[in-house]
């Protein structure tokens, strides 16, 4: 394949190049949309294929491929490389890629074409439509799979597992996921926000990201809810600060992360304490983590199989929790747990924990969201229902709020 990039200063909107049949990926504005599609790629192609793209006109091309990775280990991930990408960088700068087959795919003259096409969406008009909305694991289902999650953590057979449920919102006409998108920008703009495949979301976790020799990580576990006072938030944020029970489940994630990352590293380095970090509807303890990779440097993909799932959305001892969850739990997640972000053709990437997020039908008329809590000796299930309805109002606002 070939690519053509060049640096623009055209004024666009990510969201509205996505629109609601694009990809995006994306966080405080700096990020990836994508259209049309060139190739939809398994985890032993894309590296070399990425790779191999050529620039059709001898300079740097910006290509990257969306991928979304399972909850499961060893399950197939799937990877898109669009056919036309744009982009924001941090440094503030802007580039379109046009990609295709030959160097006749992608001239000056077409990839100004796409351009103005990507550019020149208008944003979605509201409209109404209807909603039901229900539950697909029957609550009492949930509530003793989290009793005999924690009876095993509680026996030591488990530190900790993580149980989820979902729910699924009908729509009479089809969802506007471009709408969607809108919303949840104005909502969770520094979180990492997703549109590949079947998946939308807006994610606060970042799995792993890699550039050149620097790692980062940030992961997230233990939650209390937002109320919109801030003295009552203020409040909440010292009890989950100081709550024994949300403490262990945060501190068996950072271990992990930190034990998967470091031979990985010449140095890592990660924050004393946990820190809170707020998103519209809910606060979590996240711990930042910041390392620099050994050379050779390891392809991101590696980093990601070796790290997810995390025990923020599996369980710890890795292994032993995932098949408790398999055997108790009773829900497919699907991508669900797993992680979305993108990866360049010299193996870097981001890659946020696919949460906060809802899988569409191929009709949009039906949305399926998903949302869990990690169980250890000390959890409740009454509280861990709540603090999924919590979870829940993310996506579920961001779809049925006209």
């Amino acid at each position: 394949m070939f690519a053509n990039t060049v640096a623009i200063t055209t004024e666009f909107d990510l969201n509205s190049v996505c629109r609601g049949d694009g990809f995006l990926f994306v966080r405080d504005g700096v990020g990836y949309a994508g259209r049309g599609c060139v190739a939809v790629l398994n985890e032993s192609e894309i590296r070399t294929s990425l790779s191999s793209i050529r620039s059709a006109s001898g300079d740097r091309i910006n290509v990257v491929a969306f991928s979304l990775i399972p909850f499961r280990p060893g399950e197939p991930a799937v990877f898109y490389i669009p056919r036309f990408v744009i982009a924001k960088h941090k440094d503030g700068s802007r580039t379109a890629t046009l990609i295709g087959e030959s160097a006749d795919d992608v001239t000056d003259s077409l990839l100004e074409e796409a351009l103005v096409d990507a550019t020149r969406s208008t944003p979605p008009r509201p409209n109404s439509n209807s909603y039901r909305v229900s539950p697909r694991m029957p609550i009492g289902h949930y509530l003793d799979a989290v009793l005999a999650t924690r009876d095993a953590v509680r026996s030591g057979a488990l530190r900790k597992a993580v149980i989820a449920r979902d729910i699924e919102v009908h729509a009479e006409d089809p969802i506007d996921v471009h709408g969607v998108l809108q919303r949840l920008r104005a909502s969770f703009g520094s979180s990492y926000r997703f549109c590949v495949g079947n998946m939308i979301g807006a994610s606060p976790e970042l799995l792993v990201e890699t550039s050149e020799r620097v790692v980062r990580s940030h992961p997230l576990a233990g939650t209390a809810p937002r109320t919109g006072d801030p003295d009552t938030d203020a409040r909440l944020a010292q009890e989950l600060i100081a709550s024994t029970k949300n403490q262990v489940e945060h501190r068996v994630v950072i271990d992990m992360v930190h034990d998967t990352l470091l031979p990985f590293c010449s140095y890592l380095d990660w924050e004393a304490e946990p820190s809170i970090v707020t998103v519209a509807n809910v606060q979590h303890l996240g711990t930042a983590i910041e390392g620099a990779l050994n050379e050779p440097t390891p392809h991101i993909l590696d980093l990601v199989r070796r790290l997810c799932p995390t025990p923020a959305l599996g369980g710890f001892p890795s292994r032993e929790a995932m098949q408790f969850i398999l055997e108790t739990e009773g829900l497919d997640r699907g991508a669900y747990g797993g992680a979305v972000g993108y990866i360049t053709p010299d193996g870097d990437g981001i890659f946020a924990v696919t949460i906060r997020c809802a899988e569409l039908s191929p009709d949009r008329r039906s949305a399926r969201l998903f949302a869990g809590g990690g169980i250890v000796s000390e959890s409740d299930p009454y509280s861990e229902l709540a603090e999924t309805q919590a979870k829940f109002q993310a996506m579920l606002s961001a779809i049925v709020r006209p």
